[in-house]
């Protein structure tokens, strides 16, 4: 058993580094962990039975497009905090009792629920999920479950081998997760008697609501992206405020000669992300320079501090408003507030065809950056233009389209 659990506990930390891949693809070790990481990704991707894993559900690169979306994504910084300090209390709580020999620790959550460390585990990875949002984060979520399930039986086991009916009592007055009231509410829908049995039910639905609830949020959000479109091409506005700027503009831009002969050398449809020059996450899009290869520019500490507690400056800011304390950023007139942006092509190749601008985002098209380009879109003199190689700056690395 002691095995066992050794290997539980090391799928819940693998599960954990899987999730925080966002904070390690802007660290230093960023390399490090793909050199291992990214293999399985890319097999993944490999098939449309197991591609959806690698695919993301929520907006991570643009704006949250109405206040829903951005409720969720805030949520997202709320569960991950509560659920990690919650975890934290607990365990200061637990290694007390054990130091001090009293016994086992049954006041504060511990006088309502006997496993308020999984709880606390459980809401971070939720919120984790939700700060990187990729589907196997979400889809491994409920294989976690099952693991702190069974770790908490084990772990009960050996409670009343050591305490007997004292515990047992205990047990009788708490749940094992949630509020003993809660629980027997659950278990009011699922009149099941074998108890695994109805476990494994619970497990099963609790799988296929996070997962379909993932596509349908995907769906929401693909639905209400910031988009233009004309001919074969899609652009998307990185910034909210840049929208009425992009549909006034956008068709001028592609009249452009020195765009216009580009995409003319290849079949469409095309891709069109419509940025300020200093957009922070551009090289997620494609490789525009080693400057947006966050993982070179050591700020890790900040960058993660802004993705949790302020989630939507760096997303607002670009890359001042990214490293604000670090005295990082382009020159005002290139951001948000000055006429010149940066749009990153890429050639869509969407297999089943396209029907609307929707199609460009779907989970099973291909997506190669070609050229990018800075137009001054109040004189549309093109500042600069060049050609991309056919990798975003994380190489091969499935990163988020929107």
């Amino acid at each position: 058993m002691n095995q066992s659990k050794t290997v539980f506990r090391g799928m819940i930390v693998l599960y954990f580094v899987i999730g925080f891949e966002v904070l390690i693809m802007i660290s230093p070790a960023a390399g490090f962990f793909y050199a291992a990481f990214n293999p399985f990704l890319l097999s993944l991707a490999q098939t449309p039975l197991t591609r959806w894993l690698t695919a993301f559900y929520l907006p991570h690169m643009v704006s949250p497009p109405d206040t829903f979306l951005k409720i969720i994504r805030v949520a997202g910084s709320v569960l991950f905090v509560s659920g990690s300090a919650i975890f934290l209390l607990c365990a200061v709580q637990v290694y007390y009792h054990k130091l001090a020999a009293k016994g086992v620790a049954i006041w504060g959550l511990y006088s309502r629920i006997r496993h308020p460390q999984y709880l606390g585990l459980g809401l971070a990875g939720i919120g984790l999920s939700i700060l990187w949002p990729r589907f196997l984060v979400i889809a491994l979520w409920p294989v976690m479950a099952t693991l702190y399930f069974l770790l908490g039986k084990d772990e009960e086991r050996r409670m009343l081998e050591q305490f007997g009916d004292d515990y047992r009592r205990y047990m009788g007055k708490t749940g094992m997760f949630l509020p003993r009231g809660a629980e027997s509410a659950i278990g009011a829908f699922l009149p099941i008697r074998n108890t695994a049995i109805r476990t494994a039910v619970l497990l099963l639905f609790l799988w296929g609501g996070m997962v379909g609830g993932a596509f349908a949020l995907r769906s929401y959000t693909v639905e209400r992206l910031p988009l233009w479109s004309g001919g074969s091409v899609t652009a998307l506005a990185i910034l909210p405020a840049d929208l009425q700027m992009m549909h006034f503009r956008m068709a001028s831009v592609l009249g452009l000669p020195e765009i216009r002969d580009r995409l003319a050398r290849e079949p469409g449809p095309f891709l069109a992300y419509f940025m300020p020059m200093d957009y922070v996450m551009q090289g997620m899009i494609a490789d525009t320079g080693g400057e947006w290869q966050l993982y070179k520019r050591h700020h890790t500490l900040a960058m993660i501090w802004d993705w949790i507690f302020h989630p939507f400056r760096h997303l607002e800011g670009g890359h001042s408003g990214m490293h604000h304390d670090t005295g990082g950023g382009a020159p005002a007139d290139n951001g948000v507030g000055g006429m010149i942006r940066r749009m990153i092509f890429l050639k869509v190749d969407t297999r089943g065809g396209v029907t609307s601008p929707a199609d460009d985002f779907d989970i099973n098209a291909g997506r190669t950056p070609l050229f990018m380009v800075d137009v001054n879109v109040h004189t549309m003199a093109v500042d600069s233009i060049r050609d991309l190689r056919r990798e975003t700056g994380w190489g091969k690395v499935p990163t988020p389209t929107f």
